[in-house]
């Protein structure tokens, strides 16, 4: 019997790279840990299943550039504004907690800063009370006088785990331009390693197998690959028709393919999917 997917999100941070590395932009990448139930051992974009906390109806007070109404109208599918809107919520709050960047600004509308000695420990004694639940996200948000910045989530796609899989998500991937005021810092619980690098250089390494990914990170790297500036992506997702990708999965001579709706198949998939 299949297993219903849980909603998820996930948030693909670009910046522009050091001035020696030239043109492009590089994108952010967590490594799950080894013993992780999903996709164990994998690099992935930052993210996480929605929580009940992360679709509470008061939300829309505490988030800019987007409310009930219009996430639900950009989300195909959503059961409900609450839902729809916890997709940027839970985004946002994962980034945080497992890369330490918080896309977010202040009351008066200057961004959240943690370069300086003082905020930084200050967002990070925050994000512990987090990963710890010593404090829920809505009561951060609130006590510290802050916005989420969801105008600067862009909806990207929108990807199902397959049927036959025991652990399956339903997950709105989003793409965000990194705070240039924010480093990243990865959990060391979740997440074991985090790294910046342009959508080639990952490729490269995935393709001489150094690099694990399954197939929607796969797929979305190869689509920022055709991508100049961070600007092009952005702006690509204007008035964007998203479909969910529910791919299947078949045993073809004792190799396991993965087969895109379009029939596109993928072979040499990593191990840790299943």
């Amino acid at each position: 019997m299949s297993v219903t997917p849980e909603d998820a999100a996930t948030v693909i941070l670009l910046r522009e790279p050091p001035v020696e590395a030239g043109e492009g932009f590089e994108v952010l990448m967590v490594l799950r840990h080894a013993r992780s139930q999903f996709v164990p051992d994998a690099f992935v974009f930052p993210g996480g299943k929605l929580d009940a906390d992360d679709c509470r109806g008061d939300w829309g007070e505490f988030c800019r550039g987007i409310t009930l109404v219009s996430a639900r109208e950009r989300l195909e599918k959503s059961p409900s504004p609450e839902r729809a809107l916890g997709a940027w919520v839970a985004g946002i709050r994962e980034t945080f907690e497992e890369a330490g960047i918080l896309l977010a600004a202040n009351r008066d509308g200057s961004p959240v800063h943690s370069h300086a000695p003082a905020d930084n420990e200050r967002y990070s004694r925050l994000r512990r009370d987090l990963i710890e639940n010593r404090r829920s996200f809505i009561d951060m948000i609130r006590e510290e006088s802050l916005f989420l910045a969801a105008d600067d989530l862009h909806y990207f796609s929108h990807w199902i785990t397959p049927e036959l899989l025991p652990i399956r998500y339903d997950v709105r991937f989003f793409v965000a331009k990194a705070p240039p005021h924010q480093s990243a810092d990865h959990d060391g619980v979740e997440v074991i390693k985090h790294i910046w690098r342009t959508p080639r250089a990952i490729l490269s390494d995935f393709r001489s197998g150094r690099f694990n990914m399954v197939l929607p990170t796969r797929v979305t790297i190869e689509t920022l690959a055709g991508f100049q500036t961070i600007d092009e992506v952005i702006t690509s997702t204007e008035n964007k028709k998203i479909n969910g990708i529910l791919t299947t999965l078949a045993d073809v001579d004792g190799q396991i393919v993965e087969y895109l709706p379009d029939g596109t198949a993928y072979r040499h998939l990593p191990p840790t999917i299943l």
